[in-house]
């Protein structure tokens, strides 16, 4: 059963999209973030497009999307660790360890990990005291993992970050080093290190200057459930927010705040049939978001209208950062990638 929401997904885009962070990245290694469900798009659509135009290096948040893409034998990173419930037998991932209960955990599998440390963002990773105290001596650690906190912002914190993360450049049995994110990449080759890890760029976003090859990746679109005149005084949606001033044709949408398309979109969203753009009148429910349609006589039931969605504005007409804009996009869309 098809359903009356569709994501129309370039694969295209996203190759060209992972190229172009790999050819910023110079000599590291570029790797892939897929974690949230490949950033709301469909984790395993994205991983087979990448590892089929040479990505060797994915990580994911949980040990559930890892088992998720266990049967495509990925090399793939869990950036959440390995707490007591999580599988210490599982064989097709490495835990991103980030805390002593975790290396304690895991030392005994003499088996490879990653090791995520701390420096600056205060939210997950061992502290390099505790690297310079013998923390992760015996691990056979693939990836030693930091993580920017305003890469996308000029600000003396990334230096420091550098510094603090370069400073353990040979303190560890680390195969490979790896800090830079999106934006990272674009910060210089300084930031590179071993392997990059590109996030929100490879599905469209643009945090930089160095990002403006990037293309769009995702394209909602939705089905109109019916169209009808509105005269001239009468109002559309909750709250009576929109109030026609003339006979005004309306299609009614099946989208709403439940799939991810937010409030925040009311009276402010657009949409496009047939090259002609049409705005979104009234609030955005849960379900159903209107249109005004007047200009496209011939537009009506059963017809689709394609979402204006590109990531950099969007986020600055939502006010929704570009990660939210996708990872948000609900499980009520058929994904179809071309």
């Amino acid at each position: 059963m098809t359903a009356p929401l569709r994501l129309r997904l370039d694969s295209a885009a996203l190759v060209s999209n992972w190229r172009h962070m790999a050819k910023l990245s110079g000599s590291a290694a570029c790797g892939a973030a897929i974690k949230a469900n490949g950033y709301g798009l469909g984790s395993r659509g994205v991983a087979e497009r990448l590892a089929g135009a040479g990505c060797r290096d994915f990580f994911v948040a949980t040990w559930a999307e890892a088992e998720a893409l266990a049967d495509l034998g990925l090399g793939v990173s869990v950036l959440h660790g390995l707490r007591a419930e999580d599988p210490v037998d599982a064989t097709y991932a490495r835990p991103v360890l980030a805390t002593p209960e975790q290396v304690r955990r895991w030392k005994p599998t003499g088996r490879p990990c990653d090791v995520m440390v701390d420096t600056g963002m205060n939210r997950l990773g061992v502290s390099a005291e505790e690297v310079g105290a013998g923390l992760l001596d015996g691990l056979a650690i693939e990836n030693l993992l930091s993580h920017l906190v305003s890469a996308d912002e000029d600000v003396p914190l990334n230096a420091k970050q550098l510094a603090a993360f370069g400073a353990l450049k040979g303190r560890t049995q680390a195969k490979r080093m790896s800090l830079a994110n999106s934006a990272g990449i674009a910060l210089g080759a300084d930031y590179h290190f071993d392997l990059t890890r590109p996030g929100i760029a490879l599905y469209g976003g643009w945090q930089r200057s160095g990002h403006d090859a990037i293309r769009q990746v995702a394209t909602p679109e939705a089905q109109i459930l019916q169209r009808r005149l509105v005269r001239a005084g009468e109002s559309v949606g909750y709250n009576a927010t929109w109030i026609a001033e003339r006979d005004t044709e309306v299609a009614t949408l099946n989208l709403g705040y439940a799939d991810g398309y937010l409030r925040c979109f009311s009276s402010k969203g657009l949409a496009s049939a047939d090259g002609v753009t049409l705005p979104l009148i009234g609030r955005v429910s849960m379900d159903l978001t209107a249109l005004d349609v007047s200009a496209l006589p011939s537009l009506g039931e059963g017809d689709w209208v394609t979402m204006s969605y590109a990531l950099p504005e969007t986020a600055a007409l939502s006010g929704l950062s570009q990660y939210e804009l996708l990872t948000g996009l609900g499980p009520r869309y058929d994904r179809i990638w071309a």
